[in-house]
């Protein structure tokens, strides 16, 4: 099993693997992020948030078929529940793929059909696949052959001139006809030519109730939501209408919502940040001694005390130290220095 199974030694929660396909297994999702969500970010939001479940960057079902698995797949078993995401648009390599992330012990295969970018685009995978219903429902059916555990969708509420219900109500017909049975859906379409995958992020306007609407509609479904969720408020909301709510931005940027969430959803102790900073320690000085630079891992730190007296100074500190030789945990200890208050 291609698996780094270091783990810290406290960990605040661990999440029991369940692959069972119920909707509560989807409550609360981190968004699979290019650039962002890698194992040391994984690692550390699971030390946030025992259940949430956690997505890796996409990976192209090209990448992994040519044979960059070990790198591409490698993670800790501390991040389960786990899902791989895959773009691409040929249904026997997304099966042999499949076929891959899930011998390495991933939880969940899911497939973008959500990303703008040009990149994408041009392979013939994300966001562009939206106008291919039956070819996605193709690829879904050919990786829910390769595997037992669950073929998942994210997607868009349209893109380009799809802008009513009935382009997302097809799209997810095909779906279900597929054996698809959750599906995430950002609430804002894209627009393929125009816009940045950025401005693909803040532009499009959302439009929650075409979600909700595409749940009532399709009871049997999971359906979960991302796009604009910043909030533990707004998670509790969207929990009244749909199986689960997914964030991006939000958990990346501040990462302590996520246990802000974990303790009004289930009622957890709030660990301090200081706290979680400090179960992550095993985790740091092992990779060390891999051989990985700090400043591979702090990256995901510098939001661990957004909106905090001395956030600034914690921020500036792992910043400018991070990347220097020999820099180590004595940085981070130096960091949290700059707080004048454990929160």
């Amino acid at each position: 099993m291609i698996q780094n199974t270091l783990l810290a030694s406290s960990a605040i929660g661990t999440a029991a693997v369940d692959t069972t396909g119920q909707p509560a297994h989807w409550r609360v999702c981190v968004a699979p992020m290019m650039d962002w969500t890698d194992r040391h970010c994984r690692y550390f939001h699971r030390l946030l948030s025992p259940r949430a479940r956690l997505y890796t960057e996409m990976v192209t079902s090209a990448a992994l078929v040519r044979g960059g698995q070990l790198r591409l797949l490698e993670h800790s078993q501390q991040e389960h529940p786990l899902a791989l995401q895959l773009g691409g648009s040929d249904p026997r390599e997304l099966a042999q793929a499949a076929r891959l992330g899930a011998a390495a012990g991933y939880d969940e295969i899911n497939l973008n059909v959500g990303c703008p970018s040009d990149r994408v685009q041009s392979g013939r995978f994300g966001a562009c696949l939206m106008r291919e219903p039956a070819l996605v429902g193709d690829c879904v059916k050919a990786m829910r052959d390769a595997v037992t555990v669950p073929v998942t969708v994210k997607c868009r509420i349209g893109v380009d001139d799809q802008d009513d219900y009935a382009g997302l109500q097809h799209f997810t017909e095909i779906m279900l006809e597929a054996g698809v049975g959750v599906l995430m859906v950002h609430a804002r379409k894209a627009w393929l030519q125009g816009l940045s995958p950025k401005e693909n992020r803040d532009v499009p306007p959302l439009d929650y109730a075409r979600v909700y609407r595409l749940k009532r509609e399709f009871p049997q479904l999971v359906v979960v939501i991302n796009g604009g969720v910043t909030t533990v408020e707004q998670v509790q909301e969207h929990l009244t209408q749909l199986d689960g709510v997914m964030l991006g931005r939000a958990a990346y940027q501040d990462p302590y919502l996520l246990a802000r969430i974990e303790a009004a959803l289930y009622g957890e102790p709030l660990p301090s940040r200081d706290a979680v900073l400090h179960h992550l320690r095993p985790y740091v000085e092992a990779e060390l001694a891999r051989g990985t630079a700090l400043k591979h891992i702090s990256r995901h730190l510098l939001g661990l005390y957004q909106g905090q007296p001395g956030a600034r100074a914690f921020r500036r500190t792992i910043s400018e130290g991070a990347h220097l030789p020999g820099a180590g945990w004595a940085l981070l200890e130096q960091a949290l220095e700059s707080c004048p208050v454990a929160a």
